[in-house]
Order: structure tokens, then sequence, then C-alpha cells
């Protein structure tokens, strides 16, 4: 494919896992596009500098986009990759995500120096993880373990793992996997007994909605069904108004020309949790997303949601 002489500049966080991102994205850029020439345009976002409270706390993983964001609108970069877990089911007006790469691994990571698995820690044993889905998961099978707010990068995460500050942290398998961490996964938390966040080990690439160029740049990337089964979990946790405050998690698969898709809402409180499931056609993921969603509510998530969406103004506490 001829791509007219251009500079791309794609916007990123500054953590090894979201340079590592960005640059498997510029690479498909570059194979899908000879002669296409990319710049990453490392930036640090409030999400990444504000590491001593919740997310929850300080406004939400909105702040993991905010400041390159407002680089595309200066015009300073053309786009940015992300997470998209990390992405709030409502986009800024004026933006698009014209591409969804292929999903890498969904399920969650058990990691510890000592033990094999989340059965296998003994009673009152500190687990790290800064998810309050992950916590109400954790809640849930093992209400006697002590949990304990765990932030910053992958990297800092296995570090203070490794200073004994943990028993056991929780982490993405994606993640894990993308940077080379691998054996440091002692066990999957998977479905259905555990959920990922929505969207989970899928990258998301952002862009300006008004520019079609680069929009035009970014179809050979995208993941036809990785994008379909992201957009009905995506659907549930929109129609669920869920954010980082409230502890959703949903995974999606394929079968055929059906689309299967497990809810849960959940209390990081005390383990409470609600969960519901639908199956439609791959034609309507979003449509499937909100019947989800709406037997949650019937089931009783509305009294969860309530409760885990009051402000958090301090330090996760056990």
């Amino acid at each position: 494919m001829t791509t007219p002489a251009r500079t791309l500049r794609i916007a990123t966080r500054k953590s090894p896992l979201a340079l590592w991102q960005t640059e498997h994205v510029a690479d498909r850029l570059r194979a899908a596009h000879p002669g296409l020439a990319v710049e990453l345009v490392p930036m640090s976002t409030r999400g990444d500098e504000v590491l001593d409270r919740s997310l929850a706390a300080i406004g939400g993983k909105g702040l993991f986009l905010k400041e390159l964001e407002l680089a595309m609108l200066r015009g300073d970069a053309d786009c940015a990759v992300h997470s998209l877990k990390d992405v709030p089911m409502e986009l800024e007006p004026g933006f698009a995500l014209p591409a969804i790469l292929a999903r890498a691994d969904h399920a969650d990571a058990f990691v510890s120096n000592r033990h094999a698995g989340l059965d296998a820690l003994p009673k009152g044993a500190v687990v790290g993880t800064s998810s309050l889905r992950r916590q109400a998961q954790l809640r849930a099978r093992r209400p006697d373990l002590v949990l304990r707010d765990l932030r910053g990068n992958v990297n800092t995460r296995l570090a203070k793992l490794d200073a004994g500050d943990y028993d056991a942290i929780v982490l993405a398998c994606a993640g894990l996997q993308r940077l080379g961490f691998d054996d440091r996964i002692r066990a999957r938390l998977d479905a259905p007994d555990w959920l990922p966040a929505p969207a989970q080990g899928a990258i998301a690439i952002e862009c300006r909605s008004d520019d079609a160029a680069t929009v035009a740049l970014f179809a050979a990337l995208n993941d036809a069904a990785t994008r379909t089964c992201v957009e009905a979990e995506r659907a549930m946790n929109r129609a669920l108004h869920g954010s980082c405050h409230v502890p959703v998690a949903a995974f999606a698969r394929l079968s055929g020309t059906r689309l299967h898709l497990e809810g849960l809402v959940g209390s990081a409180v005390d383990g409470r949790q609600v969960r519901a499931s639908a199956e439609g056609g791959i034609d309507a993921p979003d449509a499937l997303g909100e019947r989800v969603a709406q037997e949650l509510l019937g089931h009783g998530a509305a009294a969860l949601i309530a409760a885990s969406s009051e402000p958090d103004t301090g330090p996760f506490v056990s």
C-alpha cells in the first residue's frame, strides 16, 4: 500500500508497558504502510504522577488520557495508543477509536514468590491490587485476605512484591507477557470463575474524529472479532454507568456467529456479587451489552453500584 510522505506522531504515556504497546503499533503501521515515518511523543499524565491515592480518589482512569488528548488538540500529536480497559466508556467529543488491535490474553495473573495460587495463600495473607474489580472478586473468594492498594507501573509493582511488601499481587496477564515477565505468572485467574475488566488485553488507537487521513491509516490494524467482543463489554459497562469507582467485570467471546457475554458487579467492601450472562448475534454487540446490564440491575446491581459510587477521598484501606 502506498502512503503519502508524512510523519505520524503518536502520543504515549512513558511507562515501559505504554511504550511497548506504542512501539508495537508503530511497527504494525510501518509494515502496513511502507515509507510511513512514525514518531513517538512520550508524555507524563496525572494518572502516572499521583501514586499515593487510588485512581477513584483522583478522578479515574480518564486521567491517563487527558494530557494525550490535549496534545492531539494542540496539534502536537496525531493519535494516541491506550490500553482499551483504561479508556472511558464515553470518549470526549471530537475523538474516535479508529482501530482496536487483536486482543492478547484477557485474564488476570496471580503473581507470588512463595505461593502457587490464590487458594494456596495462608489466612491473612497480604495481596496488592489497585483495582476495585479485583478487590471485589478477591473478597468474594477469600474474605480472610488483607488487601492493600498497589499503584505504579508493572516493574514498580513487581519490585514491591519482591521487596516483601505483599504475599501476592494481581496484575493483567497481557501486561506481564508484553514486557517479557511471563515466568512471573503463577496462575491465570480466568472466566467463568473470575472475570476481567471490560476490554482487558486490547490495545486501542485514539485520534481526532475529523482527521480522516489518520483514521484511514489505521484501518489495516483493526481486528473485527476483538472489536465486536469489546464493544459488548463496554456497552454493558456504559449502561451500568460503570467507572473506576464501581467494581464491574465483563468478558465476551465469539462462537461462530454468536456472541456470549458474562458480566459482574461486585462490592470491594464485603465481596457481594451479582452476575448475569446472555447470548446474541455478532451484529449487535451493543444491544447484548445493554441486555446483560439490565439483567444485572434486575438482580440487584443498582444497590452495589450506588454504594461503590460514593466519593473516595483517601488511600485504599483494607
